[in-house]
């Protein structure tokens, strides 16, 4: 029986499920261990990014994509279908429910989502408010005529 749950883990930590994923194999829990389906995270631009999912035998209307707050929901659950022209002798792509959660950075909005080629591409991008961005400071050099020099900030 299974002691402990990592699941928390795996949503806090994009990029280190697999690190998890073998703590899990090793304690002999392949169970719901989230691997599938596999995705890549891309870094398209300064402030632009591209999480694609291997989504393959997965229909539109089959997906669904949830942003809120500072997390990113991709569910995926195949339509039950009882007409089958054939009988399915082996069954090597998967059509099981899935759902991967993504913790999103603070300020990165979902921009898009795509389907193509059996990949669901969903773009991110990271827009700073102006408030939080870097500015020009004046330092006033004592005379009271406000012409002083200007010290720039560089963001971190």
């Amino acid at each position: 029986m299974r002691t402990f749950d990592l699941a928390p883990l795996y949503r806090s930590t994009v990029g280190f499920d697999r690190l998890f994923s073998l703590v899990d194999q090793l304690a002999g829990h392949d169970g719901n261990v989230p691997g599938y389906p596999p995705y890549n995270i891309e870094r398209t631009g300064e402030n632009a990014y591209r999480i694609s999912v291997a989504v393959a035998g997965f229909a539109e209307n089959e997906l669904n994509i949830e942003a809120k707050e500072n997390t990113l929901t991709i569910r995926g659950e195949k339509a039950k279908t009882e007409d089958q022209r054939a009988e399915t002798l082996y069954r090597g792509i998967a059509a099981r429910t899935f759902e991967r959660v993504f913790e999103l950075a603070d300020y990165v909005q979902v921009n898009g989502a795509k389907l193509e080629h059996g990949l669901l591409h969903v773009d991110l991008v990271r827009e700073i408010p102006e408030a939080k961005k870097p500015r020009r400071i004046a330092i006033d050099n004592g005379n009271g005529n406000g012409n002083g020099k200007f010290v720039e900030a560089k963001a971190a």
